[in-house]
């Protein structure tokens, strides 16, 4: 039996990530092998990783990727199960190389995507390489969504809040892209991150949910004022369902920088494009924001970790 040195342990710690005595033990248990241990600890990571699967994964982050030409682009979003991870150099440089993979994945879903070759390591899968990862660090993890934007006829614009708490693509068609434009697609992106909308413009608004507002809106109409005659009602309801629209479509919402208070994005993109001499249109966003409609485990960290090493 070949014996265990410190440099090979610190070789294969360097190779995978994986902790110190993990390394050490792989090493051993394959006779001092390094390509047999990095294959080990593959194994010991998939196992890992379905033993851990069963953990609520709500923190995380959302990243962007960019093509060089920014006529295409991708958001991500990775959970891990505490912002102490999310946090971590580690997560965030392989939540950019999940970025970096579904910039340029075909995949027509998550399933196809999880299963193609991992661009970093092509004898592992997307899903395995998730896996190993989770073994690494130590906590479930979970490539959530996914979502591509491509303009031939302009650009896409791409805007991270809060470190990766929220992540917006915004498609912009236009026949001039100069800074003055860039900065106008940056500012629409802020405004879907921080108010945001549901819809890019009121096209976007289905007839049967302004079918479902109107019901809803006209009996409460009736119940404050029982008294008051269908026209009035109608008014009333009308007035409310184009305030809702307002504050729920991107290009009628108040632009958040408007110096008069007023001024409404599609209005402040207008008023860029005359400016610059251009024909431009937001064409679509796109909006994630990190663990929404997931499900928090509340967990004291310092308890679990204690919980783990048997104290």
């Amino acid at each position: 039996m070949a014996a265990v040195t410190a440099g090979m342990v610190k070789e294969l710690r360097e190779m995978t990530g994986a902790g110190m005595m993990d390394c050490k033990k792989a090493l051993a248990a394959t006779d001092g092998d390094m390509d047999k241990a990095v294959e080990f600890l593959r194994e010991k990571g998939l196992a890992g990783a379905a033993k851990k699967a069963g953990r609520i994964a709500a923190e995380g982050i959302v990243a962007t990727a960019l093509a060089a030409d920014e006529k295409k682009a991708v958001v991500v979003e990775v959970n891990a199960e505490t912002d102490f991870v999310a946090k971590n150099e580690k997560f965030q440089s392989y939540v950019a190389d999940v970025a970096a993979q579904a910039l340029n994945t075909t995949a027509a879903d998550l399933e196809d995507f999880m299963a193609e070759k991992w661009a970093k390591d092509e004898t592992l899968t997307v899903k395995e390489a998730l896996a190993s990862q989770i073994a690494i660090i130590g906590e479930n993890m979970n490539i959530r969504r996914f979502a591509q934007v491509e303009e031939a006829n302009g650009f896409v614009a791409s805007y991270i809040h809060a470190g990766g708490k929220i992540g917006v693509l915004v498609d912009v068609e236009t026949d001039v892209i100069n800074d003055a434009v860039k900065e106008m697609a940056r500012n629409v992106a802020m405004q879907a991150a921080a108010l945001k909308p549901m819809f890019t413009s009121r096209d976007e608004v289905s007839a049967e949910h302004i079918a479902k507002e109107t019901e809803i809106l006209t009996a409460a109409a009736k119940n404050e004022k029982p008294d008051a005659n269908d026209k009035i009602i109608e008014g009333m309801v009308k007035g409310r369902i184009n305030k809702e629209l307002k504050e729920t479509c991107l290009l009628d919402q108040v632009y958040v920088k408007a110096e008069d208070g007023k001024q409404s994005v599609s209005q402040y993109v207008a008023a860029v494009a005359k400016e610059n001499g251009a024909n431009i249109k937001i064409k679509k966003f796109v909006r994630f924001e990190t663990g929404e409609g997931l499900e928090k485990k509340e967990e004291n960290f310092a308890e679990e970790v204690a919980k783990q090493m048997g104290m």
